[in-house]
Order: structure tokens, then C-alpha cells, then sequence
């Protein structure tokens, strides 16, 4: 199984993305996992910007074909990290090719995209940026990695 990460625009704080990076770097350890930046659109004079949020959910649907879509939202289940790497099994176990994880842009994600969605995941009752959601998430695949493979991380 791999995953595949989907953010929209580029990860602006350095910080950020040297976490990302390292992150993602430790993940590989445990599974093959595919980060793709997608151009976000910027608001056109006189739209709103729910018609932003829809076009960039419309780029991330077109990217999403035929994988198991998993979008990261305010009001998607919550899990704690036991909870995620028994999750990661159980696609294992289902024969799940691979796992996409959609993060919005700075609006988030469109109605639409969150119904075609196969799981909708929060990471935490409280708000985090949109780049700062990237670096969560890559973390809690690693943590799921070592949690799977009986390491002392998780602890």
C-alpha cells in the first residue's frame, strides 16, 4: 500500500517544510508515500469565496481517481494514533492499493469533495493552518508506522 498526499499551494514557512521533509523522509521507512503540491487558484474580482473553494476542491477531485480518498476536515472523525495505525491495517488488510489524503487550502475543503470522500479525518478539535496540517498528518503516518511495527516512537 502507498499514500499519496495532496496539498494545495506550496508550504510557505520554512519551518514547516523542513518538518514536512523530515517527516516525510522517516515515513519511507515504512511505506511509499507520494506528496504532490497542486496549484491552488487565487479568487477572481467579484467572486466569492466559496467559487474558490469549489474550483480548488474540482483540482483535487480530477487528482484522486481510482484511490481511497481520505479528506482532512474540522468535522471528520477523530482518532488517536492507536486508533490510525489499527485504521492503516485494516486498509492493509482490505487490499487498499492506495490512500490519498486531501488537505484544503487556507478555506478548506468544498461540500462536494467531503461527500465523495471515503473517510473524513480531524485531527484535532482545534484549528490548525492548513500548512501546519501537513506536518501533522505526515507525523501521525509515521507514528502509525512505528506503532505498527512495535517501535518505542509512539510511547
Amino acid at each position: 500500500m502507498r499514500f499519496e498526499i495532496l496539498f494545495l499551494g506550496k508550504t510557505k514557512e520554512i519551518y514547516l517544510a523542513t518538518g514536512i521533509a523530515e517527516y516525510a523522509k522517516r515515513l519511507a521507512r515504512y511505506t511509499a508515500a507520494d506528496i504532490r503540491t497542486l496549484k491552488e487558484k487565487r479568487i477572481n474580482r467579484g467572486e466569492s469565496e466559496n467559487v474558490l473553494i469549489e474550483k480548488d476542491s474540482e483540482i483535487l477531485l480530477q487528482s484522486v481517481q481510482g484511490s481511497y480518498l481520505v479528506c482532512l476536515d474540522r468535522s471528520g472523525r477523530q482518532m488517536d494514533s492507536l486508533e490510525l495505525a489499527a485504521q492503516i491495517e485494516r486498509w492493509e488488510m482490505q487490499g487498499q492499493k492506495k490512500i490519498t489524503f486531501v488537505i484544503g487550502g487556507p478555506l478548506g475543503l468544498s461540500p462536494a469533495i467531503l461527500t465523495k470522500a471515503d473517510l473524513v479525518l480531524s485531527l484535532s478539535p482545534m484549528t490548525f493552518t492548513h500548512e501546519m496540517t501537513r506536518l501533522l498528518l505526515l507525523e501521525q503516518l509515521y507514528r502509525a508506522g512505528t506503532i505498527k511495527a512495535g517501535e518505542k516512537y509512539h510511547k
